[in-house]
């Protein structure tokens, strides 16, 4: 059988009407007594303006925000009528104790209608502001972590955010910001201000200056939609900043006025020098002829992307992507592509003055580096101090380089740079239908720099490497393909290379060339104007092998060996050159496989220096023997005239394998098998020489 329970009693069971009529009168009083209460509190504000919280405005404000607060002149805060209304004369926050500057915020007047509810709920609001000498000291500490405008003890640093704002009038205000990881200060004055029902009208503009790093620049900047600025709508931003000779344009749409991070924001830049401005930044690069770029930049924490980057530079043109990261360390990342490179503009790879070479030409670029008169190897220092300071990773490649006299295209440079050690591994290239790969390095940790170079050429026709130099590549079928291994110490490309050991060898299968290029050298002059006038020196010559090699010692290079073998001849070379001093004394001969009429096998030199080669082909050996022939002819026929100039065609051929394989004269050979004794060794022969190589 089910129980049936009793309802359960209602909140008024048991009570009276007289007992409910009762409470009723006690909320009613007590709602009274509050609103009574509240409005005595306004009345009392409203008569007295609120004058009398200056005190614990102070106190409540700056236990809030961990800060010191200081009103010095007249103070009002009360309701006018449901919107609290804020005045404060001499008003100064302060700043936390690790910042350089005592005040966040001063002015000499702030008044202002705030809406209640914003205080509690959503955006903060303010129905209007008048402001007059504020100045505003905005600051990042050293480790990036905390902010000036972020209040609290913990850490913390939160973007700028401001106040919707419907009408404003602000004059003579000043804005600083100091972030110690960019090493950048700013100083700005901002235009007067002056809106109304949330539309200022005309655009807003800030003026002023600062230093990034140790560089100063100045800045301009307008807001053109100051009426969407004030309703935190989209703001319009235009800036152009000045420094060291460049110019830079920043324009975007920021999503409140004080937030630049994660937005897309248009730059573009120009100058005649990009060295000088990526120096404001620490970052040593090539120096550049006049540049235009432009790209799209988003800051992203420490990151800074450039991307779509494209412009020019001289006569060159670049696109692709640039990172640089400020963190522990700067750090660039970049991805380049060129068309065209003009062989001007990649002067400044080695150390060359672009704008000296373009007017003046290599020499005048290398005095310019502090090199001695007629050298063209550059003497400019690395930036040692700016290397180690930065690090970078660079991969670029170019399509084609612009070149009177040097085929090159399809260039990949790989670049790595770790705190000081810069690596240009691989960089390779086409030219001249072959291909060359060099790994350099310089270690700049080591004092002075470690050096080392390992250029490598891959078979390459010589007639199309040498086109540009007088060279026809019709008859010319031979190669050439070789390689330098060279390490040195010094912070200049002239110190390393003059501090350099290593091996020097360019070694030419079988082929042909021209008969000019033969019979000059044989000095068989009867063949050769004979040919010259009958237009016939382009008749192709057999060789069948050769080695151009040297062995270098602290800077100076020996031959090791010179030695050509071609159908007809034989051609030697002895001497060598110096890096230190840039002198060339070399000497060619060549010894005729047969007997050979009007020829005078003396050797033919070739002096001077790198910058201005000199070819002495008038040698006194030839003028001895035209002095015994004229001898003859006086005493006898003409006809014996002639066997002062009659080589009896004695040369040696040689074996071709160790030439081949580009071994030191000791391993060289002729065709019975026996050592060549005619060959330079890797030794540069008499003390004359010695000292005209600057050895000594």
């Amino acid at each position: 059988m089910a129980t049936t329970l009793p309802p359960s009693p209602g909140p008024h069971a048991g009570q009276t009407p007289a007992t409910r009529r009762r409470w009723g009168r006690i909320a009613r009083n007590v709602a009274a007594g509050i609103v009574a209460v509240v409005a005595a509190l306004w009345l009392v504000l409203f008569v007295t303006k609120g004058r009398f919280l200056r005190g614990p405005f102070e106190n409540v404000v700056g236990t809030l925000t961990h800060r010191t607060v200081t009103v010095g002149g007249d103070f009002q805060l009360y309701f006018a009528p449901l919107r609290i209304k804020f005045v404060a004369e001499k008003l100064a926050i302060a700043n936390p104790g690790w910042a350089t500057r005592p005040y966040l915020f001063t002015a000499d007047r702030i008044d202002t209608r705030i809406a209640p509810l914003s205080l509690l709920f959503g955006k903060r609001r303010l129905y209007w502001l008048d402001l007059t000498n504020g100045a505003v000291d905005l600051e990042w500490n050293r480790a990036h972590d905390r902010n000036s405008w972020t209040f609290g003890e913990g850490k913390g640093g939160k973007p700028l955010d401001l106040p919707r704002i419907d009408r404003a009038t602000v004059t003579g205000t000043q804005v600083r910001y100091l972030d110690p990881r960019l090493r950048l200060r700013a100083d700005v004055k901002l235009d007067t201000i002056q809106s109304s029902d949330a539309r200022i009208g005309q655009a807003v503009g800030l003026s002023g200056g600062g230093q990034l790093r140790d560089t100063p620049f100045t800045v301009v900047a307008r807001l053109l939609s100051p009426d969407a600025t004030v309703a935190r709508g989209k703001n319009e931003l235009v800036m152009r900043a000045r420094a060291a000779g460049n110019t830079l344009d920043v324009a975007g749409t920021l999503p409140s006025i004080a937030a630049f991070e994660d937005v897309p924001l248009a730059v573009q830049a120009r100058g005649r020098n990009l060295a000088t401005l990526l120096d404001i930044i620490g970052v040593a690069i090539p120096t550049t002829r006049t540049y235009r770029l432009r790209a799209q930049l988003v800051q992203s924490g420490p990151e800074y992307r450039f991307t779509h980057l494209r412009g020019t530079f001289g006569d060159s043109d670049v696109r692709g992507r640039l990172t640089i990261a400020n963190n522990e360390r700067l750090h660039l990342d970049s991805q380049l592509t060129t068309r065209q490179l003009d062989i001007v503009d990649a002067a400044p790879f080695i150390g060359y003055n672009p704008d000296i070479v373009a007017e003046k030409g290599a020499v005048a670029a290398a005095a310019a580096t502090g090199a001695a008169p007629a050298r063209i190897l550059p003497d400019a220092a690395l930036p040692i101090a700016t290397m180690q300071r930065f690090d970078a990773d660079l991969k670029w490649h170019i399509d084609h380089v612009r070149s009177k006299r040097l085929p090159i295209s399809d260039i990949d440079l790989v670049l790595d740079l770790d705190r000081g050690r810069l690596a240009l591994s691989p960089l390779t290239m086409a030219m001249a239908r072959g291909n060359l790969a060099t790994d350099t390095v310089f270690d700049t940790r080591q004092r002075p720099s470690a050096v080392s170079y390992d250029i490598r050429l891959a078979p390459t026709p010589l007639g199309r490497l040498l086109a540009g130099y007088g060279v026809a590549e019709s008859g010319t079928t031979g190669t050439v393909r070789g390689r330098i291994e060279l390490k040195g110490r010094g912070d200049t490309i002239h110190d390393s290379l003059s501090t350099s050991n290593g091996r020097i060898a360019f070694v030419i299968p079988t082929g042909t060339l021209w008969t000019r290029n033969i019979q000059l050298a044989e000095i068989d002059l009867g063949t050769f104007v004979q040919k010259m006038f009958e237009d016939e020196l382009k008749e192709p010559v057999q060789m069948n092998c050769g080695l151009v090699a040297f062995t270098v010692r602290n800077g100076v290079a020996a031959t090791d060996p010179i030695l050509i073998d071609t159908k007809k001849n034989v051609i030697l070379g002895n001497g060598g050159f110096s890096f230190r001093s840039e002198a060339l004394d070399l000497a060619f001969r060549a010894d005729s496989k047969k007997f050979s009429l009007f020829s005078g096998q003396s050797p033919v030199g070739v002096k001077g220096y790198f910058a201005s080669p000199s070819l002495d082909v008038i040698s006194p050996q030839l003028v001895a023997r035209a002095g015994a022939g004229l001898g003859l002819a006086l005493v006898a026929t003409p006809v014996a005239a002639l066997l002062a100039f009659v080589d009896p065609g004695d040369a040696k051929a040689a074996q071709c394998g160790p030439i081949l394989a580009g071994k030191t004269a000791a391993a060289q050979r002729d065709a019975n098998g026996k050592p060549r004794k005619d060959v330079g060794a890797g030794k540069v022969e008499g003390q004359k020489r010695k000292k005209f190589l600057g050895i000594f």
